[in-house]
């Protein structure tokens, strides 16, 4: 059974509507499916979370939206941001897309940004390619930006090279380089993996605070409950390709249906360790999904699975104010 798309808490008209978007990939034993049928929106200025194990469709979800999918991947559905499809378009036609009305900020800035290229040049080359201004126009908006993610001494640091920076301020001009366009949606693909703790939440609270000055919509991948909880508004929460759960970062942390989401969050250290007990696991490994699963793709590892758990995939269901459970056992 297909899942209809749940509806954001907001009243606002969504920038991106997500539908049944599906992601496959061509393997030597057969199709693999990454991500099924998943379907969301997303408002100005909300950012979304996207949680879950390794292997269980993140990060394809962003890169099928970006039209960066592998050369041995197909992907099917509806992605429509501000009436503009995405999937499946010509790379040329996504070009004028990308980096204006959206960007995406990666994990390693030193696979991103260009060794060879001065920051200054990479910065203004967005700008000259999509808004048209000319270098020196485009240096000075790229320096304000630079100054606004909090790199010092801006105007002379933005003639030096990448390996010239640190981990943290690689990053800072990664946000930069994304929100140059001021683009109508941001996505973040563990953006702070690579950095020490402290810099991770400095990155963390620069990204919240430019999206709501700039009212852009940001969707961030990470299987890093804090991070969520720190930065997100509303958490949609993957496994096996397919979205368990999704609701605010209230509801989703104090009070969790599926039985994957409880096993997330069992599992995640907390400071207070006592009052909750000891950490859990959750039992088994993800299953790689080939071709159609009959049932729920955490069957094999749910503690309260019943019969119709391994015979019927549970539909998406939501209580029409953006909360939602694809659950035979436990509902919204």
């Amino acid at each position: 059974m297909s899942a209809e798309p749940v509806p954001s808490p907001s009243t606002n008209r969504p920038i991106l509507s997500v539908h049944e978007m599906s992601v496959q990939f061509k393997l030597p034993q057969g199709w693999i499916t990454a991500v099924d049928r998943v379907s969301f929106d997303m408002k100005q200025a909300e950012v979304v979370g996207i949680v879950g194990e390794s292997g269980s469709g993140k990060s394809q979800i962003l890169l099928s939206l970006m039209g960066l999918l592998a050369s041995n991947g197909r992907c099917s559905g509806s992605a429509v941001l501000e009436s503009q499809q995405l999937l499946n378009r010509p790379s040329k036609e996504l070009d004028a897309i990308r980096g204006s009305a959206m960007s995406m900020i990666f994990q390693d800035p030193m696979t991103s940004l260009n060794p060879y290229m001065r920051v200054s040049d990479q910065l203004t080359e967005v700008l000259t390619a999509h808004q048209g201004k000319s270098k020196a126009e485009a240096l000075e908006v790229a320096i304000d930006l630079l100054e606004r993610v909090r790199i010092p001494e801006a105007r002379r640091r933005i003639r030096l090279y990448p390996h010239e920076f640190s981990g943290g301020m690689r990053q800072r001009v990664m946000i930069a380089m994304a929100l140059l366009c001021r683009p109508e949606v941001l996505f973040a693909d563990e953006p702070t993996t690579a950095l020490d703790v402290t810099v991770q939440a400095q990155i963390l609270e620069l990204i919240a605070e430019l999206a709501h000055d700039l009212r852009t919509a940001v969707a961030i991948v990470t299987h890093d409950l804090g991070v969520i909880a720190r930065l997100c508004d509303r958490v949609i929460v993957l496994y096996g390709g397919r979205i368990m759960e999704q609701g605010s970062v209230d509801e989703i942390f104090y009070d969790p249906k599926h039985p994957y989401t409880r096993g997330l969050l069992a599992s995640t250290p907390r400071l207070d360790e006592k009052a909750h007990g000891a950490l859990k696991t959750i039992a088994g490994q993800p299953r790689a999904a080939m071709g159609d699963i009959p049932g729920c793709p955490f069957e094999p590892r749910c503690t309260l699975k019943i019969d119709r758990c391994r015979a019927e995939m549970p539909t998406l269901l939501g209580n029409g104010k953006g909360r939602a459970v694809a659950c035979h056992v436990s509902g919204v």
